[in-house]
Formats: structure tokens, sequence, C-alpha cells
């Protein structure tokens, strides 16, 4: 049976962050961070597994979900780690375990980054990596009027329904229920301002030599057919990163917290509990 959740707002770093925390009184606790146009919604199969096993602290990142959609934020890698940052130190939260899906993945290497000691173990889920900054051109796009309403009608022109069947491999599970949880954010038009402070704002994934840096153990699991980030970034990402192994899900996509939660599971425990 799944723990009670408190969910709600926290302001940090000057935004309205929403979260749900699961308590699980002593177990160690689980920090989950979402990919690029989704919500804590992507991993509502994998927390009630994960819940019998430890404390979970799931965030959605500004301006996802119902976080706040602020013009203000800065909306880079690093400031998005700052935040997580803080909100683990809200939380008092000792020695989490990180876990990012694709974008999410990126923003616990940049955690790591900051904070190299916060945490000893990292599960990296289709991890976003070695994308490069936005050209120049793009960046200045996002400083001209009504810029937004470009990005709107370029993410209505994709659709919800193409971009999942892009993400997932069986395209069977795509339901009502999928479609509606990753709409609904979409629904207010202030995330449209948001994405094109994003584009301005996004510095680029962190390179090989920082990669190099990083200590932690490192748990990646990838999707054999991945579309949005290949197996070939998954391998790379093996040899950059000191102290990692690579699980391949067969038959599985991009999205795969949608397609595979009890085999991550599986995997997480297994490695939680490595010595």
């Amino acid at each position: 049976m799944m723990q009670s959740v408190e969910s709600g707002h926290h302001l940090i770093n000057g935004v309205n962050i929403y979260y749900e925390f699961y308590p699980n009184q002593n177990a160690k606790t689980v920090v989950l961070l979402h990919g690029f146009l989704s919500s804590t919604f992507t991993f509502r199969h994998l927390i009630p597994l994960l819940s019998k096993d430890f404390q979970i602290l799931s965030v959605d990142l500004p301006p996802f979900g119902k976080s706040d959609k602020s013009k203000r934020f800065v909306y880079s890698y690093k400031n998005m780690a700052q935040t997580v940052i803080q909100i683990i130190d809200h939380f008092g939260i000792k020695e989490p375990v990180l876990i990012g899906h694709s974008m999410g993945g990126q923003v616990v290497l940049n955690i790591l980054h900051l904070v190299p000691d916060i945490a000893n173990k990292v599960v990296l889920l289709s991890s976003s990596s070695y994308l490069k900054r936005s050209k120049w051109t793009l960046r200045m796009f996002s400083y001209i009027p009504f810029s937004s309403f470009f990005v709107k009608r370029w993410l209505a022109r994709i659709g919800v329904v193409k971009n999942l069947q892009e993400t997932i491999y069986n395209h069977s599970i795509i339901n009502k229920e999928m479609v509606d949880g990753y709409l609904q954010p979409f629904l207010q038009n202030k995330i449209f301002s948001a994405l094109t402070r994003m584009i301005r704002d996004w510095e680029g994934d962190l390179p090989s030599k920082v990669l190099n840096q990083i200590k932690a153990n490192c748990l990646l699991i990838w999707g054999e057919h991945d579309k949005s980030q290949p197996l070939h970034i998954g391998e790379r990402l093996k040899e950059d990163l000191t102290h990692s192994k690579l699980i391949v899900l067969n038959e599985t996509g991009h999205a795969i917290p949608e397609e595979r939660p009890y085999e991550i599971y599986e995997h997480i425990k297994r490695f939680v509990k490595e010595s």
C-alpha cells in the first residue's frame, strides 16, 4: 500500500515550486526529476512501486507541471539545479538518491557538478546529454514581441499524441488518461512565455571534461529504441561518467517510466542496496 502524500507549493529560488512528498520514516529518500514538456505525472506508475522501499520527493521543474511559469526565472540547467538543491535542503534530506528522466537527468548531472558530495548514487533514465546551446539566431528570436505565440503554434503542430508516439515504443499503452495528463499544463498560456524565456536561458548540456569529474555512482537505464536520446548517447555517457553502468531495456522507447516502471523499480532497488 502506497504511503500518504503531502503535496503543495514552496517558494524556492523566487518561484513557487510544486512538489509531492511521500514520507517513509527511516527509509532512504529518492528525488524524482522529470523531462522536458513533462511533470511529476510521468512518474505516476513508478511512485507506488518506489514508495514500498523509499521516501520520495517528486518535483515539477519550472515552468512545467504545477510549478510557476514566471517570465523572470532564469531557465538554465544551473539555476534549475540550484532550485532542486534548495528544495532538498528545505526538506532536510541527507544523501538522497537523485533520479532524473531525460532533461531531469541533465539537471541531476548539474547538481552533482555544483555540489559533488550531495549524493553518492544517482539514476539517469534516458538522460539528456551532449546537446549544444541553441544558435544565437534562435536566442535572439526569444526577445521578439509575440515570440511565445510562435512557440505555442510549434507545440500545437507537434501535438501531445504525436509526441507520445515518438517517445513510446509500444503505442498500445497510449490512452486518454495519458494524453490528458501531458496536455493539462499546456492549457495555460503562461507556459509559452516561460518556454520562450527558456530558449534564451538554456546553456546546453555539460561537456565531457565536466562529466569526467563526477564521482557519484551512476546507474544509466536506456530504452533500446530511444529516438530522442539514442542508445549511443547512453553508451557515450557511460564512458564519460567514471563510476557508471548501463542497462538497456529491450523494445522500449524514450519514455521509460511510462513503458517499464516495474523493471526500473527493480533495477533502482538493487542498485541502491549495492555496497
